[in-house]
């Protein structure tokens, strides 16, 4: 999925972005091997161009990881996506180490939600929250090839809420750590 160029400039923008993500690792967190292994597995297939185009696009996005000061990211991804191997082993272990790294930086926070959760609140699906730089916090969803960009602020407060229950929910910080962690010994 292509996020639109009005959620682009709003992420670039952004001073705190809170993903929840429940079917692959977010864009601002995947490695160029991961990024180029899900483009060349779409269906209807993507030409070479696109494919490139889309890779440094995505790329293009993660300068924000760099800037200073960076926004704050918090991330919950599903335990089940971390044990997905999506583009063979070598690509899964550089993508889990990647985690690690960025989960490491004092202004990324990043918790997995266990499989083995009885209660979930996250099972709408996938979503953003951005607070762009003096501005509303705004929600975002991706579902097949459509996007939303959410500004009533009843739609985002509801969202905001489940943020907070996926995060009560989820594993600690340290707990994720050393989950991602286990993955690669795994590997």
């Amino acid at each position: 999925m292509r996020r639109g160029w009005g959620y682009a400039r709003l992420e670039r923008e952004a001073v705190e972005i809170n993903d929840y993500n429940c079917q692959d690792i977010p864009g601002l967190f995947q490695t160029m091997p991961r990024i180029r292994a899900l483009y060349e597995m779409r269906k209807p297939l993507l030409d070479e161009e696109t494919i490139e185009q889309r890779v440094v696009s995505r790329l293009a996005r993660q300068e924000i990881l760099s800037k200073w000061p960076p926004p704050m990211i918090s991330s919950v991804i599903e335990e089940s996506v971390l044990r997905r191997p999506l583009g063979g082993r070598d690509v899964h272990r550089e993508q889990l180490e990647q985690l690690l790294r960025l989960a490491r930086m004092r202004n990324v926070e990043l918790q997995v939600m266990p499989n083995d959760r009885s209660e979930h609140a996250g099972m709408g699906g996938s979503f953003i929250l951005l607070t762009p730089k003096g501005k509303s916090q705004l929600g975002y969803t991706e579902a097949q090839s459509s996007s939303k960009l959410i500004t009533d602020p009843e739609e985002v407060r509801i969202l905001a809420a489940q943020y907070g229950s996926i995060r009560a929910q989820a594993l600690t910080m340290q707990e994720s750590l050393a989950l991602i962690e286990k993955l690669v010994a795994e590997l």
